[in-house]
């Protein structure tokens, strides 16, 4: 790859905003940072407005893409939002989940997005059936990805059973739920173990929840993650049913279960994280397990707010994701969660622009096993984004204050530039590998409709 040099008007640099960036990429990677440079280096391309390190969805399921309006309607909760969810599940192929993955992350890489978690459980064929390559499904995520642009971790995720039967077996799956089942975490094992990383992919593991995975077989999860080093996540207390669930069967609550098994740790995110104990939350912060908080679905599924200020506190890693893509913004992920906190608690300023901006990017990106992105500085991954300081969102405040703009006023579509690698995925406001991504979202939803 050649070398290349780019001028940033304005760049974030971790704790303040800079004017007059010059940012040189080779190979993929960034090779200097110059700061005080108030013109462009000849040659260089010009990046006006604030530059951040790319952001990180840390949550996604892409095939949730196509539930976007549909379930809006009406009211409901979330286990009357999951059987829309499964009909959906039931009609995806490799093809079809390729071409809305593509248009997904196409759109996501519009927002900033430079990589994405997805916790991919939709792995066999409806009913059960196995297709040819048995993860055809996820290589079609994988390969999405890179038509778009983006980098993935491929969190393949066990998913064996409907509910918590008893303290050593879970329920059946259910007609929809077949197609997630491997039948066994060893199954399971053999199956992720056939996966290989490429240069944007990586390969990671989730337990679904304590729901999903009985508890006999979660160490089997945890044992595959911790042998390869590779990122652990899990949903957890998203729902108190599932708490409910967890203490009659084990007499503990789901943080407790998952500890006394080997799941907590710090290559461990929780997503969600919703409806903790006091103790839990010692639990997950004294482990280093990561909290993976998704304001958007969280707000849409009413699920509730959890305690990430305490998470944090206690020593758990915040990351953000968009999770159902009810909408696609990290920006309003990271508002969302500062803004819910202070309606919880009516005071102000739980978190800085710069802290929650972190929490969108470079941890992010370590909760994805991409430790080397999310900061603009030498050997870092040449993966940034810019967001335009002139639109009708962000006109108006001092450059200063980029982070505070970026976070509280800006949304996805100021984002002017997304650099995936050094490369342009994004130029002008305009995907660079996808054309007409509205297009190849709409007809990705309707082939999955009809």
């Amino acid at each position: 790859m050649t070398r290349k040099t780019y001028w940033l008007e304005h760049a974030w640099l971790d704790t303040h905003v800079e004017p007059g960036v010059a940012v040189t990429t080779q190979d993929g990677r960034i090779t200097t940072v110059r700061t005080d440079t108030p013109t462009p280096p000849p040659g260089a391309e010009i990046l006006r407005g604030l530059t951040l390190p790319g952001l990180a969805n840390a949550h996604s399921h892409a095939f949730h893409r196509a539930l976007r309006g549909t379930v809006q309607v009406g009211s409901g909760t979330f286990w009357t939002w999951r059987e829309v969810m499964y009909a959906t599940a039931d009609r995806l192929t490799p093809e079809t989940y390729h071409a809305l993955a593509r248009a997904a992350y196409a759109e996501m890489a519009l927002a900033g997005i430079t990589a994405v978690g997805e916790f991919h459980y939709v792995h066999h064929a409806p009913g059960g059936t196995h297709y040819a390559d048995p993860n055809a499904m996820g290589e079609a995520l994988i390969a999405a990805a890179a038509d778009a642009g983006i980098r993935i971790t491929l969190l393949d995720t066990a998913y064996l059973s409907s509910g918590i039967l008893n303290k050593h077996s879970g329920q059946p799956p259910n007609t929809h739920q077949l197609r997630f089942s491997d039948g066994s975490a060893d199954a399971w094992a053999e199956r992720c173990s056939v996966l290989k990383e490429r240069d944007h992919a990586r390969i990671g593991a989730a337990v679904h929840s304590v729901r999903a995975v009985p508890a006999s077989q979660l160490a089997t999860v945890a044992q595959w993650a911790e042998e390869r080093r590779a990122p652990l996540h899990v949903h957890l207390s998203e729902q108190t049913a599932e708490n409910d669930a967890c203490q009659a069967a084990h007499g503990c609550t789901p943080a407790q279960l998952l500890a006394e098994h080997g799941v907590l740790g710090r290559r461990t995110t929780g997503v969600h994280n919703t409806h903790l104990t006091d103790e839990d939350i010692a639990l997950i912060g004294g482990s280093g397990t990561g909290t993976c908080m998704c304001p958007t679905t969280e707000r849409d599924l009413a699920d509730g707010i959890g305690p990430a200020v305490a998470l944090q506190r206690a020593g758990s890693p915040l990351s953000l994701g968009s999770d159902s893509h009810a909408v696609i913004d990290l920006l309003e992920e990271a508002r969302a969660m500062e803004l819910n906190e202070r309606l919880r608690t009516r005071t102000r300023g739980h978190w800085t622009a710069a802290a929650l901006l972190r929490a969108a990017s470079a941890d992010g990106h370590a909760a994805l096993g991409w430790d080397e992105a999310g900061t603009l500085e030498p050997g870092a991954l040449a993966d940034f984004t810019t967001i335009t300081l002139d639109s009708v969102r962000t006109a108006g405040p001092l450059p200063r204050l980029g982070a505070e703009t970026a976070v509280f006023a800006a949304s996805a579509a100021d984002v002017s530039h997304t650099v995936v690698g050094g490369r342009h995925v994004v130029r002008d406001g305009a995907h660079c590998l996808v054309p007409d991504v509205p297009k190849a979202l709409a007809d990705a939803v309707e082939a999955l409709r009809g």
